[in-house]
């Protein structure tokens, strides 16, 4: 498949839900990756990403309108050595504890399922960046039900080298709907172009107007490890 403009496909669709991309700049000097989420319900939009010190984590903007903590605060962004994980849950917790024993991506993923949340089962999705000499792999995976049946799970797993204004955006929703479907089939991929300030304003500004919540870019310099992250809340 050809890679496509996001900017376009973000524009085209109301509710992709959360999503992670994850490439290289078009200049070969960064990995970059993205992550942004979205909601409809009051305690989807009552958030806001704030950084610690080995990455990012969500947060309600006005803790008197959480109403259910379990799948909306956690850890979207950790890193551990030469890795950067990011997943739209807490099995990013899951990822680091596996990476940190010796395991692997794949392994720790086995050990978990979609979300507990009825009647869409939102499908976890997760990316791992792993840094080398000047350059950099990486893997995303979704899991998810067997067409809407909780008691199947679907587990896939992306393996890419990376490439000069490449990237592949992966997403919990296929559209909007009642319920909305889960995402179907690989990874989209798609251009990588400008700097992070330029990338930055172009997802922020096609994201839809009514459901985007929170965006997070991070370029790291191939060449230097150096990392340059911007934060968009739309409750700030």
């Amino acid at each position: 498949m050809k890679a496509i403009d996001i900017t376009q496909n973000l524009k085209g669709n109301s509710y992709p839900g959360r999503g992670i991309v994850i490439g290289k700049s078009e200049d070969g000097k960064s990995a970059v990756t993205a992550y942004f989420i979205m909601g409809r319900s009051v305690n989807s939009r009552n958030r806001v990403f704030e950084a610690v010190d080995d990455g990012l984590r969500t947060k309600a903007f006005d803790p008197a309108k959480l109403s259910d903590p379990s799948l909306v605060i956690y850890f979207p962004v950790r890193v551990l050595g030469n890795h950067v994980i990011v997943t739209n849950g807490d099995q990013t917790d899951t990822i680091y504890e596996f990476l940190q024993k010796g395991g692997t991506f794949e392994e720790a993923l086995r050990t978990r399922t979609f979300e507990p949340d009825p009647p869409l089962y939102t499908p976890r999705i997760s990316g791992l960046i792993t840094l080398g000499k000047e350059d950099f792999t990486y893997q995303l995976s979704i899991l998810k039900s067997t067409n809407g049946d909780p008691g199947g799970v679907q587990r896939f797993f992306f393996d890419y080298q990376s490439l000069p204004g490449l990237g592949h955006f992966l997403h919990t929703y296929k559209c909007d709907g009642d319920p909305v479907p889960s995402f179907e089939g690989e990874p989209t991929p798609v251009k990588i172009s400008g700097d992070i300030g330029q990338f930055t304003d172009a997802l922020w500004t096609n994201l839809n107007e009514a459901n985007k919540v929170s965006l997070f870019v991070r370029y790291i310099n191939l060449e230097t490890g150096e990392a340059e992250t911007r934060i968009v809340n739309k409750n700030m």
